[in-house]
């Protein structure tokens, strides 16, 4: 069976596929290229529909990893997902605390759950850094929390948490908090390899080199 092999021609094949999904949304360069990134992370042409951008988000994530921001995520799965070599490449690490014993005790101790208590205490850690979360819809509502109620002010958050319990309303709630940009999925869909693709996609329009 004669098959591509070449890891960079799969991708490019797979963004020439992807294409004509996208080509009724007008969309510019960037955003397309975040477009292709996530449907091509989720397999799955239907996501376009569901994809919101705010204005200034792609740029402002762009801004952030030039200045070597850090990223903070919800689970271990968004942060594995991140290219590290190239996050490193712009100073930046990526951070997740929910398997921290000391998170796991407060957030027993307060009755919440640990990628809230995780959101928590990154606190202002998170000024100027992206925020990145893919699987807990309770550490995206946290975050929004703390924007809203603590003055926490990240470049830009990436909210794309899955599942039936939460995460729509997350996400909603992300689209309507009127003051950091952000890039999410409405309503279930979602997941920890979204959310980093988003990240990767961004990394990558700055530097495609792999």
């Amino acid at each position: 069976m004669d098959f591509i092999k070449k890891p960079m021609d799969i991708e490019n094949r797979s963004m020439e596929i992807i294409a004509p999904y996208i080509k009724d949304y007008h969309l510019d360069e960037k955003s397309a290229k975040v477009y292709s990134r996530l449907i091509h992370a989720s397999g799955d042409p239907g996501y376009a529909p569901y994809i919101r951008i705010s204005d200034g988000a792609i740029e402002a994530v762009e801004d952030a990893l030039k200045k070597g921001a850090d990223i903070y995520t919800d689970v271990e799965m968004v942060r594995t997902g991140i290219n590290k070599k190239k996050l490193a490449s712009f100073g930046g690490e990526a951070h997740c605390l929910i398997a921290d014993p000391d998170i796991a005790t407060v957030a027993k101790k307060d009755g919440i759950t640990r990628s809230m208590a995780a959101m928590r205490s990154f606190g202002h850690d998170m000024d100027g850094a992206i925020v990145a979360i893919g699987n807990a819809p309770t550490a995206l509502f946290e975050v929004i929390r703390l924007i809203k109620e603590e003055g926490i002010r990240p470049a830009a958050v990436i909210g794309i948490p899955v599942g039936f319990v939460g995460a729509a309303d997350s996400k909603q709630a992300l689209t309507e908090n009127g003051i950091i940009p952000f890039i999410t999925v409405l309503g279930t869909k979602g997941g920890s390899p979204i959310a980093a693709s988003a990240v990767n996609a961004i990394m990558y329009i700055i530097d495609n080199s792999r």
